[in-house]
């Protein structure tokens, strides 16, 4: 079978680990120090703040920067669940945009119809990998006084003119989830240049504690802390950030030239001045394909190629969140993609026969 996804690790991140294990400092200690320093440099922020898992830093970045019960704030339901979920956990107004379908990323329009007095956050996704529209959104945060919380989960190490994500809003977030594109096992950073969210995102991780006045508690706050272990892995998996990435476009290229030319099938777009790091490499079954996704998806496994939904329903039409008042139609773009997208191998571990594998058996179904 060639996996859908698959950890890239080798005897450096076990060394490191072995280390930790033998030093005895084992919960934010050293290492996790040494991740957030190491970690503000890449993203080319002032400050980064580890933390236990990427959505307990999306939790703890709507924290940081003081949203409230009540206060709105504009996301994609075309996302992983936990985007959505950290905003309720705050309290706050859960607000939808519908997205593009070219980058599956919030449509700036969808955004500017949704913006009321009490929006006090938008909330884009850098989805599979491709940041934001970064000038659209940003633009629209400022006309209307509203703070930008980058979730840049999946897009580690992914630009915008240049720009690494984490590093576009106002506070940028990652999740170092062992499928992600550097990972931990479990673990989430908060990056900023703004030292007040900063601290107080630090505080948040570690009940609501003071660094540097233990047993002082300024207010509410979560065991949201990170492990010297989880550190040292990140740590080793940072260096090797870029290399990772570039070995996924280099797939995701081959995987273009072989599959753009099918009908109905529709290859990722990378937007002008964007570093597409491909999470994941999703591609479109649209009408005009012989085959539905779904009999290709089962095709493929059949064929021991791992491929994956990513999302088959939007979050506006589960239980959960239809409970708040969202229903089918509201977002149709959004809803039409749930039924055409299909991400294929295109992690590191895929190797060039992989991906004339992958091609020559599309080709052969889809035809």
């Amino acid at each position: 079978m060639i996996p859908i996804a698959q950890p890239s690790m080798n005897e450096e991140e076990r060394d490191a680990v072995l280390e930790v294990l033998a030093s005895g400092a084992l919960a934010q200690g050293p290492r996790v120090k040494a991740l957030e320093e190491t970690f503000a440099r890449f993203c080319g922020t002032s400050y980064a703040v580890a933390i236990v898992n990427g959505t307990a830093a999306l939790h703890t970045a709507l924290y940081a920067l003081d949203i409230q019960e009540g206060d709105e704030v504009i996301t994609t339901p075309f996302t992983f669940v936990a985007t959505a979920n950290a905003i309720l956990m705050q309290q706050a107004r859960l607000v939808f945009a519908d997205i593009t379908e070219d980058d599956f990323n919030l449509d700036p329009l969808s955004v500017a119809q949704k913006i009321t007095p009490r929006t006090k956050a938008i909330l884009p996704v850098d989805l599979y990998g491709q940041p934001y529209r970064v000038q659209e959104i940003n633009a629209l945060a400022k006309q209307h006084d509203a703070v930008i919380v980058e979730d840049a989960c999946q897009a580690i190490g992914a630009t915008y003119k240049n720009k690494k994500t984490g590093a576009l809003g106002d506070v940028g977030v990652f999740s170092l989830y062992a499928t992600k594109n550097i990972m931990c096992g479990e673990g989430g950073m908060l990056v900023t240049d703004n030292k007040e969210a900063a601290e107080r995102a630090k505080r948040f991780r570690h009940h609501g504690q003071d660094e540097n006045k233990r047993y002082e508690y300024g207010d509410l706050g979560y065991n949201y802390r990170m492990t010297d272990l989880a550190a040292a892995i990140a740590l080793v998996q940072l260096k090797k950030a870029d290399s990772l990435n570039e070995k996924r476009r280099a797939n995701a290229q081959r995987l273009n030239e072989g599959l753009s030319s099918l009908p109905g099938i529709i290859t990722p777009t990378v937007r002008e001045n964007n570093t597409h790091v491909f999470h994941q490499y999703t591609i479109r079954i649209t009408p005009a394909c012989p085959v539905t996704r779904d009999a290709l998806a089962n095709h493929l496994k059949s064929k021991e190629i791992g491929c994956g939904v990513y999302y088959p329903k939007p979050l506006h039409l589960h239980p959960h969140f239809m409970r708040l008042g969202f229903k089918p139609g509201d977002f149709p773009v959004a809803e039409r993609m749930a039924q055409e997208v299909l991400a294929l191998p295109v992690h590191p571990g895929v190797t060039q026969d992989n991906i004339d594998y992958i091609i020559k058996t599309i080709q052969a179904y889809a035809r």
